[in-house]
């Protein structure tokens, strides 16, 4: 099965009155699983591309010649579509000879809302739901067309920020308000207090009834509908706003019954919103492929040009412990602006309970510790939760990433943070001693009984055996240092031990027999 999504599929979801696409010299069905913003910087860095650029503020000149000479690279060494604003006959014939695709957008689209609405997409265009009230697997996007198709009427699908998630096909009845929107403008200010002194975003917040939008001919402003997307009461009876659904009336009425319709499709809307929310991106998936964490192959010179990393260099791994639940979240957003700023290449994720981050062509340790350093302390010093992290730097190249994640995850499991930030030579005592306890933990035919007689002679008799033992070892066998530490006569000590060697048949001056029986303490007292 070919990753990605079509082109073609790409450009609809975008929607003809907004995009076109104008050169397609290997058709519309060219596979697109990644896309990313593309300076001039860039393209003079000849950084890996993605499989379509967002050409951002670069000359139509330098995009020719840019074009120009990925007519010269193979397939795979360039990307499959441009995206720009604006294309003149020169860069149309410089796609064509490039065997890039070109495809144009409206002059006063906002390029973070496209890459916003692409990144959906492709990162959800596999995700389906069983969707009861409608009766068809689909997707936000699918669900915007069934209902247009159902009230006659055009619709968009909000975030609780009013962000357009989806939409339906428009035509040329789209008014001021709907047009902007999906541009990612702000519709007309006037309209937009009219709607707050209404009361129409409190009421879609508060309740699950449509909420009838009249038209202002004044403004050049249709009819519309609109419910909430709330989200499915919790245990506690809580209810989130995850963002709304308007209809808009075309040249035809809104048909009657699309107040059920509307009704219906908020509770799909909810439970794909919430899928959205809670499901890995395909970013996310691929950093974690990168730092080994999904099992199976990975290709790496693919990953790094999705990710647009180089595929060759170093690298450093660093990994975040000490946060758990709706705190790892949170702090991996933090992370991830604190490290892209620190790094412009940086990527970030959470697993479980931890937060790795990946920095491509980083060899120098010092200064990634002292950047942990300092965003750890002011994350404790505005959360109060104490962080710990874990450093492996330099990683030879991409394909150690995965190696480098499991030494983060050695240190991170055998240290408990005396040390903010620390690595594997730092802390190997504590890593190999910690890793020795477990292993002979999980061994039963390595565990000594004789530390289980021992204890169970404590128990038996109200004893102190197994303290005082483990007091005159940690002491190196200085029975007055040991005394002190216990609060009793040293002389108590030496009849202490006396009695443990007679118990375990040991004589404690043998070196071996010493190591032994403390690591059998260890073990024991996990």
């Amino acid at each position: 099965m070919n990753e990605g999504v079509p082109l073609a599929e790409v450009v609809r979801a975008l929607h003809g009155a907004f995009v076109e696409l104008v050169v397609a010299p290997n058709g519309s069905d060219v596979r697109i699983a990644s896309v990313g913003l593309v300076e001039e910087n860039d393209i003079e860095a000849a950084q890996p591309t993605p499989d379509l650029c967002l050409i951002v503020g670069v000359p139509e000149q330098a995009i020719a010649v840019w074009l120009d000479e990925l007519a010269l690279r193979g397939p795979e060494d360039r990307p499959r579509a441009l995206m720009v604003k604006g294309s003149s006959t020169a860069l149309r014939h410089a796609s064509r000879s490039s065997g890039v695709a070109l495809v144009t957008v409206h002059a006063q689209s906002r390029w973070e809302r496209v890459l916003s609405t692409i990144r959906g997409v492709l990162e959800h265009s596999t995700q389906r739901l069983e969707l009861d009230p409608i009766g068809d697997d689909t997707d936000l996007y699918g669900l915007a067309h069934t209902i247009a198709s159902l009230t006659e009427g055009m619709v968009s699908i909000e975030d609780e920020r009013s962000h357009v998630l989806a939409y339906s096909a428009a035509g040329d009845a789209a008014d001021e308000l709907r047009t902007l929107s999906i541009l990612g403008r702000e519709g007309p200010a006037a309209y937009l207090r009219r709607l707050s002194e209404w009361g129409v975003f409190d009421r879609i917040r508060r309740s699950d009834d449509v909420v009838e939008v009249p038209a202002d001919e004044e403004l050049g402003i249709r009819r519309r509908l609109v419910v909430g997307i709330r989200s499915i009461p919790d245990a506690s009876g809580g209810v989130a706003n995850l963002g709304s659904i308007w209809i808009q009336e075309g040249r035809q009425p809104i048909s009657s019954d699309a107040d059920a319709v509307l009704r219906g499709a908020a509770a799909v809307a909810a439970r794909l919103i919430k899928r959205i929310i809670d499901a890995p991106t395909n970013e996310t998936v691929q950093i974690q492929r990168l730092l080994g964490a999904r099992g199976g192959g990975v290709d790496i010179p693919s990953l790094a040009a999705a990710l647009s990393i180089s595929p060759s260099g170093p690298a450093a791994v660093l990994g975040f412990a000490g946060v758990a639940g709706a705190e790892t979240t949170h702090l991996s957003a933090v992370l991830r602006l604190a490290a892209s700023a620190f790094h412009r290449s940086s990527l970030a994720t959470a697993m479980g309970d931890r937060i790795y981050v990946l920095f491509p062509g980083e060899t120098a340790v010092k200064p990634l510790e002292s950047w942990a350093r300092e965003l750890i302390a002011r994350t404790e010093a505005r959360t109060g939760t104490a962080i710990r992290a874990a450093l492996v730097a330099p990683v030879a190249s991409l394909s150690d990433v995965a190696a480098a994640r499991y030494e983060v995850d050695r240190v991170l499991d055998r240290t408990t943070g005396e040390n903010r930030v620390t690595t594997l030579a730092e802390s190997r005592t504590s890593v190999l001693l910690g890793e020795i306890v477990e292993l002979v933990a999980n061994h039963e035919h390595l565990l000594d009984p004789r530390i289980g007689v021992l204890r169970a002679y404590d128990e038996k008799n109200s004893g102190a055996m197994i303290e005082s033992l483990g007091a005159y070892l940690s002491c190196f066998g200085d029975v007055r240092a040991a005394a002190i530490q216990l609060h009793i006569h040293p002389n108590t000590l030496r009849y202490r031990i006396k009695r443990v060697e007679e118990i375990l048949g040991a004589d404690l001056a043998d070196a071996d027999e010493r190591v032994l029986i403390e690591l059998q303490l260890r073990v024991s007292g996990r």
